[in-house]
Protein backbone atom coordinates (compact mmCIF):
# COMPACT_ATOMS: atom_id res chain seq x y z
CA UNK A 1 0.00 0.00 0.00
CA UNK A 2 2.60 2.50 1.03
CA UNK A 3 4.96 2.04 -2.38
CA UNK A 4 1.53 2.66 -4.41
CA UNK A 5 1.11 5.82 -2.52
CA UNK A 6 4.61 6.97 -2.57
CA UNK A 7 4.45 6.39 -6.54
CA UNK A 8 1.36 8.14 -6.31
CA UNK A 9 3.05 11.28 -4.61
CA UNK A 10 6.02 10.73 -7.09
CA UNK A 11 3.69 10.99 -9.99
CA UNK A 12 1.40 13.90 -8.42
CA UNK A 13 3.56 16.28 -6.80
CA UNK A 14 0.99 18.86 -5.42
CA UNK A 15 -0.82 15.65 -3.73
CA UNK A 16 2.52 14.35 -2.00
CA UNK A 17 3.24 18.73 -0.89
CA UNK A 18 -0.28 18.49 0.22
CA UNK A 19 -0.07 15.21 2.63
CA UNK A 20 3.05 16.99 3.87
CA UNK A 21 1.85 19.89 5.17
CA UNK A 22 -1.28 17.58 6.72
CA UNK A 23 1.38 15.37 8.11
CA UNK A 24 3.00 17.85 10.21
CA UNK A 25 -0.21 19.32 10.96
CA UNK A 26 -1.02 15.67 12.98
CA UNK A 27 1.97 16.36 14.89
CA UNK A 28 0.77 19.01 17.13
CA UNK A 29 -2.88 17.09 17.41
CA UNK A 30 -0.44 14.17 19.55
CA UNK A 31 0.39 16.93 21.84
CA UNK A 32 -1.79 18.70 24.98
CA UNK A 33 -4.87 19.55 25.03
CA UNK A 34 -5.92 17.25 22.04
CA UNK A 35 -2.87 14.42 23.53
CA UNK A 36 -3.56 11.67 20.47
CA UNK A 37 -0.24 10.15 21.00
CA UNK A 38 -0.84 7.87 18.43
CA UNK A 39 -1.20 10.68 15.76
CA UNK A 40 2.45 11.49 16.46
CA UNK A 41 3.92 7.94 15.07
CA UNK A 42 1.23 8.50 11.78
CA UNK A 43 2.95 11.86 11.25
CA UNK A 44 6.11 11.16 10.78
CA UNK A 45 4.51 8.01 8.50
CA UNK A 46 2.76 9.55 6.45
CA UNK A 47 5.48 12.28 5.73
CA UNK A 48 8.09 9.50 5.29
CA UNK A 49 5.61 8.16 2.09
CA UNK A 50 6.07 11.88 0.96
CA UNK A 51 9.56 12.05 0.74
CA UNK A 52 10.88 8.11 -0.20
CA UNK A 53 12.36 7.77 -3.71
CA UNK A 54 11.84 11.80 -4.54
CA UNK A 55 14.24 14.26 -5.79
CA UNK A 56 16.42 16.16 -3.26
CA UNK A 57 14.87 19.34 -4.44
CA UNK A 58 11.20 17.50 -4.23
CA UNK A 59 12.21 16.10 -0.22
CA UNK A 60 13.41 19.72 0.32
CA UNK A 61 10.40 21.31 -0.17
CA UNK A 62 8.64 18.46 1.49
CA UNK A 63 10.06 19.13 4.63
CA UNK A 64 9.70 22.85 4.82
CA UNK A 65 5.64 22.45 4.12
CA UNK A 66 5.99 20.06 7.10
CA UNK A 67 7.43 22.35 9.30
CA UNK A 68 4.90 25.21 8.26
CA UNK A 69 1.99 22.58 9.15
CA UNK A 70 3.27 21.80 12.40
CA UNK A 71 4.11 25.46 13.11
CA UNK A 72 0.90 26.59 12.04
CA UNK A 73 -1.42 24.61 14.25
CA UNK A 74 1.26 24.02 16.87
CA UNK A 75 2.59 27.80 17.97
CA UNK A 76 -1.54 29.28 17.11
CA UNK A 77 -1.57 30.70 20.39
CA UNK A 78 1.06 33.37 19.67
CA UNK A 79 -1.80 35.58 17.53
CA UNK A 80 -3.73 35.90 21.11
CA UNK A 81 -0.37 37.41 22.80
CA UNK A 82 -0.19 39.68 19.65
CA UNK A 83 -3.69 40.76 19.37
CA UNK A 84 -5.54 40.33 22.96
CA UNK A 85 -2.41 41.71 24.71
CA UNK A 86 -0.14 43.19 22.74
CA UNK A 87 -2.58 45.74 20.76
CA UNK A 88 -1.86 45.13 17.30
CA UNK A 89 -5.03 45.20 14.86
CA UNK A 90 -6.39 41.72 13.46
CA UNK A 91 -4.45 42.11 10.00
CA UNK A 92 -0.99 42.92 11.99
CA UNK A 93 -1.24 40.18 14.18
CA UNK A 94 -2.21 37.37 11.49
CA UNK A 95 1.20 38.83 9.54
CA UNK A 96 3.40 38.62 12.74
CA UNK A 97 2.13 35.44 12.91
CA UNK A 98 1.96 34.48 9.75
CA UNK A 99 6.29 35.75 9.39
CA UNK A 100 7.17 33.66 12.88
CA UNK A 101 5.93 30.40 11.51
CA UNK A 102 7.37 31.18 8.04
CA UNK A 103 10.81 31.74 9.71
CA UNK A 104 10.67 29.12 12.17
CA UNK A 105 9.99 26.24 9.56
CA UNK A 106 13.04 27.15 7.73
CA UNK A 107 15.06 24.48 10.71
CA UNK A 108 12.85 22.05 8.38
CA UNK A 109 15.05 22.75 5.34
CA UNK A 110 18.35 21.84 7.63
CA UNK A 111 16.65 18.53 8.56
CA UNK A 112 15.68 17.75 4.69
CA UNK A 113 19.64 18.88 3.70
CA UNK A 114 20.66 16.19 6.23
CA UNK A 115 18.31 13.67 5.46
CA UNK A 116 19.18 14.50 1.17
CA UNK A 117 22.51 14.26 1.78
CA UNK A 118 22.70 11.35 3.50
CA UNK A 119 19.84 9.11 4.62
CA UNK A 120 18.12 8.79 1.50
CA UNK A 121 20.53 7.23 -0.19
CA UNK A 122 21.08 4.36 2.13
CA UNK A 123 17.47 3.12 3.04
CA UNK A 124 18.78 0.16 5.52
CA UNK A 125 19.48 3.01 7.72
CA UNK A 126 16.80 4.77 7.71
CA UNK A 127 15.95 3.19 11.85
CA UNK A 128 18.94 5.15 13.05
CA UNK A 129 19.82 7.76 10.94
CA UNK A 130 16.16 9.20 10.53
CA UNK A 131 15.86 9.43 14.23
CA UNK A 132 19.12 10.54 14.51
CA UNK A 133 18.81 14.02 12.58
CA UNK A 134 15.07 14.52 13.86
CA UNK A 135 16.42 14.54 17.48
CA UNK A 136 19.33 16.57 16.24
CA UNK A 137 17.41 19.19 14.86
CA UNK A 138 14.67 19.30 17.97
CA UNK A 139 17.81 20.00 20.14
CA UNK A 140 19.39 22.73 17.55
CA UNK A 141 15.65 24.85 17.96
CA UNK A 142 16.47 24.20 21.90
CA UNK A 143 19.11 26.94 21.72
CA UNK A 144 19.56 28.55 18.01
CA UNK A 145 18.77 32.43 18.92
CA UNK A 146 17.76 31.63 22.28
CA UNK A 147 15.92 28.71 22.18
CA UNK A 148 12.20 27.80 21.04
CA UNK A 149 11.90 24.05 21.94
CA UNK A 150 8.26 23.59 21.47
CA UNK A 151 5.95 20.71 19.78
CA UNK A 152 9.19 18.49 20.35
CA UNK A 153 7.47 14.78 19.13
CA UNK A 154 8.10 13.73 22.48
CA UNK A 155 5.52 15.56 24.50
CA UNK A 156 2.62 13.30 23.23
CA UNK A 157 4.10 10.38 24.71
CA UNK A 158 3.69 11.11 28.57
CA UNK A 159 1.23 8.38 28.82
CA UNK A 160 2.56 5.96 25.84
CA UNK A 161 5.60 2.94 27.37
CA UNK A 162 7.75 5.42 25.83
CA UNK A 163 7.34 7.63 28.63
CA UNK A 164 9.80 5.05 30.17
CA UNK A 165 12.83 6.42 28.21
CA UNK A 166 11.80 9.87 29.66
CA UNK A 167 14.21 9.59 33.05
CA UNK A 168 16.70 8.06 31.21
CA UNK A 169 17.90 10.06 28.28
CA UNK A 170 15.38 13.05 28.83
CA UNK A 171 12.31 14.22 25.82
CA UNK A 172 14.77 14.18 23.32
CA UNK A 173 15.30 10.47 23.59
CA UNK A 174 11.54 9.81 23.88
CA UNK A 175 11.52 11.70 20.09
CA UNK A 176 14.03 9.16 18.88
CA UNK A 177 12.10 5.88 19.65
CA UNK A 178 8.99 7.75 18.79
CA UNK A 179 9.91 8.21 15.55
CA UNK A 180 11.89 5.12 15.25
CA UNK A 181 8.57 3.74 15.90
CA UNK A 182 7.69 5.18 12.83
CA UNK A 183 10.46 4.06 10.64
CA UNK A 184 10.14 0.52 11.68
CA UNK A 185 6.07 0.98 10.85
CA UNK A 186 7.34 2.53 7.07
CA UNK A 187 9.31 -0.44 6.80
CA UNK A 188 6.89 -3.26 7.61
CA UNK A 189 4.14 -1.79 5.73
CA UNK A 190 6.74 -0.79 2.34
CA UNK A 191 8.55 -4.20 2.75
CA UNK A 192 5.93 -6.21 3.81
CA UNK A 193 8.15 -7.66 6.31
CA UNK A 194 7.48 -9.38 10.44
CA UNK A 195 11.52 -8.33 11.42
CA UNK A 196 10.52 -4.15 11.99
CA UNK A 197 7.45 -5.19 14.20
CA UNK A 198 9.43 -7.69 16.38
CA UNK A 199 11.93 -4.43 16.40
CA UNK A 200 8.96 -2.33 17.49
CA UNK A 201 7.85 -4.10 20.26
CA UNK A 202 11.43 -4.38 21.75
CA UNK A 203 11.37 -0.61 21.82
CA UNK A 204 7.88 -0.42 23.77
CA UNK A 205 8.90 -3.38 25.89
CA UNK A 206 11.76 -1.81 26.94
CA UNK A 207 10.22 1.25 27.46
CA UNK A 208 7.57 -0.64 29.60
CA UNK A 209 10.59 -2.42 31.58
CA UNK A 210 11.89 1.48 32.20
CA UNK A 211 9.10 2.74 33.82
CA UNK A 212 8.76 0.10 36.31
CA UNK A 213 12.39 1.00 37.54
CA UNK A 214 12.23 3.50 40.41
CA UNK A 215 15.05 5.62 40.27
CA UNK A 216 14.23 7.96 43.06
CA UNK A 217 12.12 7.21 46.38
CA UNK A 218 9.96 8.95 48.77
CA UNK A 219 11.37 10.52 51.33
CA UNK A 220 8.40 11.94 53.14
CA UNK A 221 5.06 13.99 52.82
CA UNK A 222 4.03 17.48 52.72
CA UNK A 223 1.04 19.44 52.29
CA UNK A 224 1.14 22.29 49.73
CA UNK A 225 -1.29 24.86 48.49
CA UNK A 226 -0.81 26.96 44.92
CA UNK A 227 -2.75 29.88 44.67
CA UNK A 228 -4.83 30.85 41.39
CA UNK A 229 -5.54 34.57 41.67
CA UNK A 230 -7.05 34.91 37.98
CA UNK A 231 -6.02 38.83 37.67
CA UNK A 232 -6.99 40.37 34.50
CA UNK A 233 -4.25 40.74 32.37
CA UNK A 234 -5.52 44.00 30.90
CA UNK A 235 -5.54 45.60 34.51
CA UNK A 236 -2.99 44.19 36.34
CA UNK A 237 -0.49 46.69 35.89
CA UNK A 238 -2.70 49.54 36.56
CA UNK A 239 -1.47 51.35 40.20
CA UNK A 240 -4.83 51.45 41.66
CA UNK A 241 -4.89 47.39 41.36
CA UNK A 242 -2.57 47.00 43.62
CA UNK A 243 -4.04 46.77 46.59
CA UNK A 244 -7.20 44.63 45.38
CA UNK A 245 -4.89 42.26 44.07
CA UNK A 246 -2.64 41.68 47.42
CA UNK A 247 -5.78 41.45 48.77
CA UNK A 248 -7.21 38.63 46.45
CA UNK A 249 -3.88 36.30 47.13
CA UNK A 250 -4.11 37.12 50.96
CA UNK A 251 -7.55 36.22 51.17
CA UNK A 252 -7.46 33.02 49.01
CA UNK A 253 -4.37 32.05 51.31
CA UNK A 254 -6.10 32.25 54.39
CA UNK A 255 -6.93 28.80 55.09
CA UNK A 256 -3.31 27.36 53.64
CA UNK A 257 -1.42 28.80 56.88
CA UNK A 258 0.03 26.14 58.26
CA UNK A 259 0.45 24.00 55.09
CA UNK A 260 4.17 23.56 54.50
CA UNK A 261 4.30 25.14 51.44
CA UNK A 262 2.41 28.08 49.76
CA UNK A 263 3.00 29.25 46.18
CA UNK A 264 1.95 32.71 44.48
CA UNK A 265 2.22 32.97 40.57
CA UNK A 266 4.71 34.64 38.40
CA UNK A 267 4.41 38.76 39.31
CA UNK A 268 1.35 38.61 42.07
CA UNK A 269 2.88 40.60 43.84
CA UNK A 270 2.56 43.66 40.92
CA UNK A 271 4.79 46.36 43.00
CA UNK A 272 8.94 46.39 43.12
CA UNK A 273 10.33 44.62 45.63
CA UNK A 274 11.63 47.74 47.42
CA UNK A 275 7.54 49.05 47.43
CA UNK A 276 6.35 46.02 48.78
CA UNK A 277 8.94 45.42 51.76
CA UNK A 278 6.23 46.06 54.46
CA UNK A 279 3.63 43.78 52.92
CA UNK A 280 6.52 41.32 52.58
CA UNK A 281 7.92 41.64 56.31
CA UNK A 282 4.21 40.70 57.37
CA UNK A 283 3.70 37.55 54.88
CA UNK A 284 7.49 36.26 56.52
CA UNK A 285 5.95 36.88 60.22
CA UNK A 286 2.65 34.81 59.06
CA UNK A 287 4.53 32.01 57.39
CA UNK A 288 7.25 31.90 61.01
CA UNK A 289 4.40 32.17 63.13
CA UNK A 290 2.57 28.81 61.03
CA UNK A 291 5.58 27.40 59.81
CA UNK A 292 4.64 28.20 56.53
CA UNK A 293 7.22 29.03 53.20
CA UNK A 294 5.81 31.09 51.30
CA UNK A 295 7.07 31.31 46.86
CA UNK A 296 5.64 34.40 45.01
CA UNK A 297 6.93 36.09 42.03
CA UNK A 298 7.68 39.83 42.47
CA UNK A 299 9.26 42.14 40.09
CA UNK A 300 12.59 43.55 41.70
CA UNK A 301 15.15 45.99 40.53
CA UNK A 302 19.08 45.68 40.87
CA UNK A 303 21.31 48.81 41.57
CA UNK A 304 21.64 49.49 37.77
CA UNK A 305 18.17 49.64 38.00
CA UNK A 306 17.27 47.13 35.31
CA UNK A 307 14.38 44.98 36.22
CA UNK A 308 13.98 41.41 36.89
CA UNK A 309 11.38 38.77 36.81
CA UNK A 310 12.05 37.50 40.80
CA UNK A 311 10.29 34.57 42.92
CA UNK A 312 11.14 35.20 46.59
CA UNK A 313 10.84 33.05 49.48
CA UNK A 314 9.48 34.21 52.55
CA UNK A 315 8.04 32.14 55.99
CA UNK A 316 9.88 29.26 56.83
CA UNK A 317 12.33 29.49 53.99
CA UNK A 318 14.39 31.83 52.72
CA UNK A 319 15.99 33.10 49.05
CA UNK A 320 14.99 34.19 46.06
CA UNK A 321 15.50 33.29 42.41
CA UNK A 322 16.03 36.17 39.26
CA UNK A 323 14.80 34.56 35.89
CA UNK A 324 17.61 33.65 33.76
CA UNK A 325 15.77 32.84 30.38
CA UNK A 326 14.05 35.88 29.44
CA UNK A 327 10.93 35.67 27.01
CA UNK A 328 12.09 37.28 23.34
CA UNK A 329 10.28 40.25 22.91
CA UNK A 330 7.66 39.67 25.78
CA UNK A 331 10.58 40.51 28.23
CA UNK A 332 12.81 41.86 26.67
CA UNK A 333 12.72 43.06 23.00
CA UNK A 334 15.15 42.17 20.10
CA UNK A 335 16.59 44.93 18.08
CA UNK A 336 15.04 47.51 20.31
CA UNK A 337 16.25 50.64 18.85
CA UNK A 338 14.44 49.11 15.00
CA UNK A 339 11.00 47.81 17.48
CA UNK A 340 10.65 49.74 20.62
CA UNK A 341 7.17 51.67 20.09
CA UNK A 342 6.46 49.93 16.80
CA UNK A 343 3.32 48.29 18.44
CA UNK A 344 2.20 48.12 21.91
CA UNK A 345 3.32 44.43 21.81
CA UNK A 346 6.92 45.72 21.71
CA UNK A 347 6.46 48.10 24.57
CA UNK A 348 4.87 45.79 27.11
CA UNK A 349 5.12 46.54 31.02
CA UNK A 350 7.58 43.92 31.49
CA UNK A 351 9.50 43.89 28.62
CA UNK A 352 12.67 45.73 29.93
CA UNK A 353 14.14 42.88 31.72
CA UNK A 354 17.74 41.75 32.64
CA UNK A 355 18.43 37.94 33.14
CA UNK A 356 19.72 37.23 36.41
CA UNK A 357 22.94 35.00 37.05
CA UNK A 358 23.24 31.23 35.73
CA UNK A 359 24.44 30.23 39.40
CA UNK A 360 22.14 31.62 42.25
CA UNK A 361 22.16 30.67 45.92
CA UNK A 362 19.58 27.63 46.19
CA UNK A 363 16.17 29.41 47.54
CA UNK A 364 15.20 26.72 51.01
CA UNK A 365 11.59 25.72 52.40
CA UNK A 366 12.18 24.65 55.76
CA UNK A 367 15.61 22.20 55.19
CA UNK A 368 14.46 21.59 51.74
CA UNK A 369 15.59 22.30 48.42
CA UNK A 370 13.77 23.96 45.91
CA UNK A 371 14.42 24.33 42.48
CA UNK A 372 12.42 27.43 40.63
CA UNK A 373 11.70 28.26 37.48
CA UNK A 374 9.77 30.69 36.17
CA UNK A 375 7.22 30.86 33.66
CA UNK A 376 9.04 30.46 29.69
CA UNK A 377 12.21 28.55 31.85
CA UNK A 378 10.38 25.44 32.33
CA UNK A 379 10.20 24.35 28.68
CA UNK A 380 14.03 24.09 28.47
CA UNK A 381 14.90 20.26 29.80
CA UNK A 382 18.88 21.87 30.68
CA UNK A 383 18.12 24.82 32.45
CA UNK A 384 15.77 22.85 34.93
CA UNK A 385 17.63 19.65 35.30
CA UNK A 386 20.90 21.75 35.95
CA UNK A 387 19.19 24.74 38.64
CA UNK A 388 20.00 23.29 41.88
CA UNK A 389 21.78 19.95 42.66
CA UNK A 390 19.87 16.84 44.10
CA UNK A 391 16.39 19.55 44.73
CA UNK A 392 14.18 18.21 46.78
CA UNK A 393 10.97 19.65 45.43
CA UNK A 394 10.48 21.73 41.74
CA UNK A 395 8.35 24.65 41.68
CA UNK A 396 7.71 27.01 38.60
CA UNK A 397 5.65 29.86 38.51
CA UNK A 398 3.68 31.50 35.48
CA UNK A 399 1.17 33.76 33.99
CA UNK A 400 0.00 32.12 31.15
CA UNK A 401 -2.36 35.10 30.95
CA UNK A 402 -1.17 35.97 27.71
CA UNK A 403 -2.13 32.65 26.05
CA UNK A 404 -5.91 33.15 26.65
CA UNK A 405 -8.35 30.55 25.59
CA UNK A 406 -5.43 28.72 23.24
CA UNK A 407 -3.88 25.22 22.98
CA UNK A 408 -0.61 27.12 24.29
CA UNK A 409 -1.30 26.59 28.39
CA UNK A 410 -2.12 22.65 28.06
CA UNK A 411 1.26 22.65 25.87
CA UNK A 412 2.87 24.63 28.85
CA UNK A 413 1.71 22.55 31.14
CA UNK A 414 2.37 19.12 29.54
CA UNK A 415 6.68 20.73 28.78
CA UNK A 416 6.09 20.90 33.08
CA UNK A 417 5.11 17.65 33.39
CA UNK A 418 8.30 16.12 31.04
CA UNK A 419 10.40 18.09 33.39
CA UNK A 420 9.18 16.29 36.42
CA UNK A 421 8.93 12.69 34.89
CA UNK A 422 12.81 13.55 33.38
CA UNK A 423 14.11 14.41 36.75
CA UNK A 424 11.91 12.20 39.21
CA UNK A 425 10.49 14.99 41.30
CA UNK A 426 7.48 16.66 41.95
CA UNK A 427 6.71 19.83 40.55
CA UNK A 428 4.08 22.60 41.85
CA UNK A 429 3.12 24.52 39.31
CA UNK A 430 1.25 28.18 40.17
CA UNK A 431 -0.06 30.30 37.54
CA UNK A 432 -2.48 33.34 37.53
CA UNK A 433 -5.37 31.94 36.13
CA UNK A 434 -4.51 28.19 34.92
CA UNK A 435 -3.51 25.69 34.77
CA UNK A 436 -2.48 25.34 37.99
CA UNK A 437 -1.53 22.57 38.86
CA UNK A 438 0.13 19.59 41.10
CA UNK A 439 2.61 16.63 39.49
CA UNK A 440 4.11 13.44 40.64
CA UNK A 441 7.50 12.38 39.99
CA UNK A 442 6.15 10.37 37.26
CA UNK A 443 4.66 13.57 34.95
CA UNK A 444 1.33 12.65 36.31
CA UNK A 445 -1.21 15.52 36.83
CA UNK A 446 -2.14 14.58 41.33
CA UNK A 447 -4.34 17.50 41.54
CA UNK A 448 -5.28 20.71 39.31
CA UNK A 449 -7.48 23.84 39.24
CA UNK A 450 -9.88 25.10 36.83
CA UNK A 451 -8.60 27.81 34.18
CA UNK A 452 -10.04 31.25 34.13
CA UNK A 453 -11.38 31.35 37.74
CA UNK A 454 -9.74 32.10 41.41
CA UNK A 455 -9.04 29.37 43.28
CA UNK A 456 -6.56 27.71 45.73
CA UNK A 457 -5.12 23.92 45.04
CA UNK A 458 -4.19 22.24 48.48
CA UNK A 459 -2.88 18.75 48.56
CA UNK A 460 -0.02 16.48 49.42
CA UNK A 461 3.20 16.42 47.97
CA UNK A 462 6.00 13.97 48.33
CA UNK A 463 9.50 14.24 48.46
CA UNK A 464 11.77 12.46 46.79
CA UNK A 465 15.17 10.90 46.86
CA UNK A 466 17.70 9.59 44.40
CA UNK A 467 18.39 11.02 40.89
CA UNK A 468 16.87 9.92 37.85
CA UNK A 469 20.16 9.13 35.01
CA UNK A 470 18.94 11.93 33.02
CA UNK A 471 19.38 14.40 36.21
CA UNK A 472 22.77 13.14 36.52
CA UNK A 473 23.80 13.35 32.56
CA UNK A 474 21.22 15.48 30.88
CA UNK A 475 20.76 15.52 26.98
CA UNK A 476 24.66 14.81 26.46
CA UNK A 477 24.84 11.51 25.64
CA UNK A 478 21.67 11.35 23.52
CA UNK A 479 23.09 13.98 21.36
CA UNK A 480 26.47 12.28 21.48
CA UNK A 481 24.84 9.02 20.33
CA UNK A 482 22.89 10.99 17.17
CA UNK A 483 26.33 12.29 16.34
CA UNK A 484 28.35 9.25 16.31
CA UNK A 485 25.71 7.68 14.58
CA UNK A 486 25.17 10.29 11.72
CA UNK A 487 29.63 10.42 11.68
CA UNK A 488 29.49 6.70 11.33
CA UNK A 489 26.91 6.78 8.17
CA UNK A 490 28.83 9.44 6.83
CA UNK A 491 32.41 6.87 7.36
CA UNK A 492 30.50 4.30 5.45
CA UNK A 493 29.44 6.67 2.64
CA UNK A 494 32.78 7.72 1.51
CA UNK A 495 33.77 4.48 1.85
CA UNK A 496 31.02 3.03 0.01
CA UNK A 497 31.59 5.96 -2.92
CA UNK A 498 35.78 4.80 -2.67
CA UNK A 499 34.69 1.81 -3.49
CA UNK A 500 32.21 2.49 -6.64
CA UNK A 501 35.26 4.80 -8.29
CA UNK A 502 37.19 1.90 -8.04
CA UNK A 503 34.76 -0.59 -9.55
CA UNK A 504 33.97 2.21 -12.29
CA UNK A 505 37.30 2.24 -13.62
Amino acid sequence: MLDKLTAFFNLHPGAGHLAALMSGVLLPLSLAPFEWWPLGILSVLLFLTTIHDQAPGRSLIRFYLYSLGMYGLGVSWIYVSINVYGGASVFLAALLVLLSIVAWSLNGLLLGLLYTRWVRYFPQWHLLAFPAIWVLMEWFRGWFLTGFPWLYIGYGHLTSPLAGFAPVAGVLGVSFFVVASAVLLYQSLAEKKVAPILGLLVIWAAGLMLSEIGFVKEKKQITVAAIQGNIDQHTKWHRKMVTSILNQYTGLTRNAWGDDIVVWPEAAITQFRENASGFLQELDQKGKQSGTTVVLGIPDRDGKGNFLNTAVVVGNGQGSYIKRHLVPFGEYVPFENLLRGLITFFDLPMSHNKSGPMVQETPLADNLKLSLSICYEVVFPELVRSTVESPDLFVTISNDTWFGHSIGPAQHLQMAQMRALENGRYMIRATNNGITALIDHKGKIVDSLPQFEPGVLRSTAKVMTGSTPFHRFGQLPTILFCVALLGLLAIIQIRVGKSQITDNK
